[in-house]
């Protein structure tokens, strides 16, 4: 607005004469909100007064409004849009819930159909946290009510957690919850999740906790299935192995088929099987009310329940290979040993003997802290598997192989002899024969009989102008028989033994090698290990006419129904590695080496039976190994039967015993 001075009186009230303006004015436009300053003479040479206003800060305003606008759209967008299927869920978790139904899980049958395992009620305790109380007294109530009621209860981990304290008392499982829940982040995900808290609780103390937790919010009393093994050899506790709860490292590895109340197989055909075993859940869409409790079902889909596996195993032989073993340590006072029994015609595993054993029914049912402490401390090692993950110089087993290699490779014939008269001195060393003074002319049929270690040495490393194999070719032809590799078998943990080189010595030990190192590796001994079952593998080769199979633990698959899914096939491996008369040559070895050589004891089998016993040194302190590896009946043969007695000795004198007593009620009392 403009006050203008005309110099005459006008009704205007704008219109102010230029004189007529007095300090009062002044002060007045100072509480109107004007200043000196809004006073403007304007070109005719009058005085203006005028409003100002700062417009550059409007634009400021504006930036602000905008970006305060912007980060409200960003934020529901990232709500509704990028969060909105997440936080859906959670907002429906409150009244629709999909609950999982757990399918039974598969049997497991030796050859004859008698059942190895069961499936039996148990009953689990577990919480959805975001179900829980809010309210911290409430909360409290609920965990010192759970934990008096689990008295003396020990809380259960996997057997890969028996290194944490487990809690014995009320006071500690309270502790024990409320860790658990300390790590459930609020209106997370995992809140909705259960969580895990005990099972195989007491019929007692479960039917108190299904009565009170009615009234619980976020408790949930579960029945669930868990195993039992009906195990009439401890020995097959290794074979079949046994389920337990999900760990935190197996959940993330397995991903979403699993929650963290479940059982998954640990070890052993529970293991490898775990897929054919677990069948596919159901599930079904439910109404919670505010408890979190279901009140009725809107929709469900059945469970497939797991397939049924037939094995190859027969448990009235693994029992009495397991008696037998058993009797044959106390009477030396030996204290471990691992037998198999194969089927040479298509690789199934008969038996498979490893003592001393244990009880998988302590794992499934959930073993505590002492006993399990007891087992891993055990110096006989009973929760190992030696005959699949343990590995053992061969001894003399692997002189079969060497025979055929030298035959193969023209080296020697049926006919070809050395003197055996105690040894082989290559200068300042000395390469003695088992037997002082020696075997005398010895043929390759002879050496295997008796196991002659100077025809060994000269065929494996040579001797004065007689070229023997070699390293190499030993090593060769030790690859094409299955050693240094897994069989494949359907177990978890094969070892695959080990066949030195010369350039793994100098670049491993910084040793060149040398004549007796192939000496050492022609009989089985240096540092050449293998497994037990690839010992069994490469005896069958040379029962069954040249071929090897996979060994396989199971032969059918079954629904839950029993009707034939799968039937599991042979494998053949390989075969014809050496020519058929070669491969003859040694099996006539074999024999040989029970009618006049190391097993003649095996002559009161009711049926013939070929095999090559074994002794093997490990170490400078302890006693070798005694082996045994050999087949039966000679011209048709059924089975193949590997012994190994740790620290036994001579194979010849506790080994063949055992493969004597076994043969002889298979083919007789069997």
């Amino acid at each position: 607005m403009k006050f203008k001075d005309t110099g005459e009186k006008s009704n205007d009230p704008f219109v102010i004469k230029s004189g007529n303006i007095k300090k009062g004015a002044i002060q007045s436009s100072y509480r109107l909100g004007w200043t000196e300053d809004s006073f403007i003479m304007n070109q005719g040479g009058g005085e203006t007064v005028g409003r100002t206003f700062d417009f550059s800060k409007l634009k400021q305003l504006a930036y602000v409004l905008i970006i305060f606008f912007a980060l409200i759209i960003t934020r529901s967008a990232w709500l509704q849009i990028i969060k909105g299927d997440y936080y859906y869920k959670m907002a429906e978790g409150n009244r629709i819930r999909i609950e999982r139904i757990e399918a039974k899980r598969g049997i497991v049958y030796d050859r004859n159909f008698k059942p190895l395992v069961r499936n039996q009620a148990n009953f689990l305790l577990y919480f959805i946290p975001a179900d829980l109380p809010k309210e911290a007294n409430n909360l409290d109530i609920i965990i010192k009510r759970v934990s008096e009621i689990l008295g003396q209860v020990k809380i259960k981990g996997d057997d890969s957690d028996k290194d944490k304290n487990e809690p014995k008392n009320k006071e500690e499982v309270e502790v024990y919850i409320r860790n658990l829940l300390a790590k459930i982040m609020p209106g997370s995900a995992k809140s909705f999740e259960p969580l895990f808290i005990e099972d195989n609780i007491d019929y007692e103390k479960a039917m108190l906790l299904h009565l009170e937790s009615a009234g619980w919010k976020g408790v949930v009393l579960s029945s669930k299935v868990r195993r039992e093994y009906l195990l009439s050899a401890q020995s097959l506790s290794h074979v079949i192995g046994y389920t337990g709860k999900i760990s935190e490292k197996e959940l993330k590895k397995v991903g979403d088929e699993y929650i963290a109340i479940d059982y998954i197989g640990k070890i052993g055909i529970e293991n490898f099987w775990e897929n054919e075993l677990k069948g596919i859940n159901g599930k079904k869409q439910i109404e919670v009310d505010a408890m979190g409790k279901e009140k009725k079902i809107i929709s469900k889909s059945e469970p497939q329940d797991g397939n049924n596996l037939v094995l190859s195993l027969d448990v009235d032989l693994q029992n009495k290979i397991e008696e037998v073993a058993n009797k044959t340590l106390v009477k030396h006072n030996l204290s471990k040993a691992s037998v198999i029994a194969m089927d040479p015609s298509n690789g199934e595993i008969l038996a498979m003997v490893n003592l001393p054993g244990y009880d998988n029914n302590s794992f499934a049912k959930g073993i505590s802290q002492e006993e399990y402490a007891k087992l891993i401390n055990d110096p006989n090692k009973p929760l190992f598997n030696k005959a699949v993950s343990g590995e053992f110089p061969s001894g003399s087993t692997i002189k079969p192989i060497m025979s055929a290699a030298a035959l193969e490779e023209g080296i020697i014939n049926e006919s070809t002899a050395f003197l055996s008269s105690g040894g082989i001195r290559i200068g300042q060393w000395y390469f003695p024969d088992w037997k002082a003074g020696g075997h005398g002319m010895t043929n390759v049929k002879k050496a295997i009989a008796e196991s002659v270690n100077t025809f060994f040495y000269i065929i494996g490393g040579g001797l004065d102008d007689f070229q023997g194999l070699g390293v190499d070719r030993i090593i060769k032809y030790g690859k094409m028989f299955g050693m240094g590799q897994q069989t494949g078998i359907d177990l978890p943990g094969e070892a695959k033994g080990f066949l030195p080189t010369k350039d793994w010595k100098e670049s491993v030990k910084g040793e060149k090698w040398y004549i007796g190192d192939t000496y050492h590796l022609s009989i089985g001994q240096g540092d050449l290990i293998t497994t037990h079952l690839q010992v069994a593998q490469f005896t069958s080769y040379f029962a069954n006419g040249g071929k090897i199979y996979q060994p396989h633990l199971v032969k059918e698959i079954l629904s839950g129904d029993e009707v034939e899914v799968k039937k599991i096939e042979p494998n053949l491996v390989k075969e014809n590695i050496v020519k058929n008369s070669n491969m003859e040559i040694v099996r006539e070895g074999m024999r040989q080496t029970v009618l006049a050589g190391s097993a003649r004891s095996l002559q009161s089998v009711p049926v013939a039976v070929a095999g090559k016993t074994g002794t093997a040194q490990w170490s400078s302190k302890k006693d070798p190994h005694a082996w045994f590896t050999g087949f039966a009946p000679y011209d048709n043969p059924k089975i193949v039967i590997t012994i190994l007695i740790e620290e036994g000795k001579e194979g010849s004198s506790v080994a063949v015993p055992v493969a004597q007593e076994v043969l002889t009620w298979y083919f007789s009392e069997r």
